[in-house]
């Protein structure tokens, strides 16, 4: 593992990368608000990438570098990450296709940015839909803006809400909550699975 911090406009942002062997893609992993790219989903994503190919970047906020727990502005996080992809497509992942995910807060920029930044695909996991009993402030424009293959991994009792399937959406719901440590196995599956399907008309 390689880790590297990532200058952007509203400070610097820390990349972690798994490199795989014969790398075919990379993929960029955001975090959750309140956590970080250590969460278990987010781990079994990335060992599942590297699995079939793909290269992974598990990228820290500046907000999480400066040590600050409340999330920054959706504005700051978006121009954050665009930042870092820009900066790790051109030193690391050059000629490479995109793929852009997250967890939660992270799923969220992974989806209002994938059409600047290029993405072939998006990953989701646990895609806060609305806020814990207020479904009326729905967040599923955010993911119905995102126009490349898209999988959302979900908990079947996640308080956040279930997204329902679209045209280039699929969904996953396993057991568990919000965090999907209760299904941590399954999620690296599917994800595996997912990556290299959607990948294989570009190889």
């Amino acid at each position: 593992m390689t880790t590297l911090l990532v200058d952007t406009p509203h400070g610097p942002a820390r990349a972690s990368l798994h490199c795989a062997h014969e790398p075919r893609a990379a993929l960029l992993l955001g975090h959750g608000a309140g956590g970080g790219v250590e969460a278990p989903d987010l781990v079994a994503a990335c060992r599942a990438a590297n699995s079939v190919g793909v290269h992974v970047a598990l990228i820290e906020q500046p907000y999480r570098v400066a040590g600050r727990r409340a999330p920054a502005p959706a504005g700051q996080l978006d121009t954050a990450w665009l930042s870092v992809v820009e900066d790790l497509g051109e030193r690391w992942f050059d000629g490479l296709p995109l793929v852009f995910g997250g967890r939660s807060s992270g799923a969220r920029v992974a989806c209002r940015t994938s059409v600047e930044g290029q993405a072939v695909a998006v990953l989701c996991l646990a895609f806060p839909v609305h806020p814990p009993g207020k479904p009326e402030k729905s967040r599923m424009a955010e993911l119905d803006g995102v126009e490349v293959a898209t999988l959302v991994v979900q908990g079947e009792n996640d308080p956040f809400g279930q997204p329902g399937h679209a045209h280039h959406r699929e969904v996953v719901l396993l057991k568990g909550d919000h965090s999907l440590k209760a299904s941590v196995a399954d999620v690296g599956r599917y994800v595996g699975e997912w990556m290299d399907r959607v990948l294989r008309p570009l190889d």
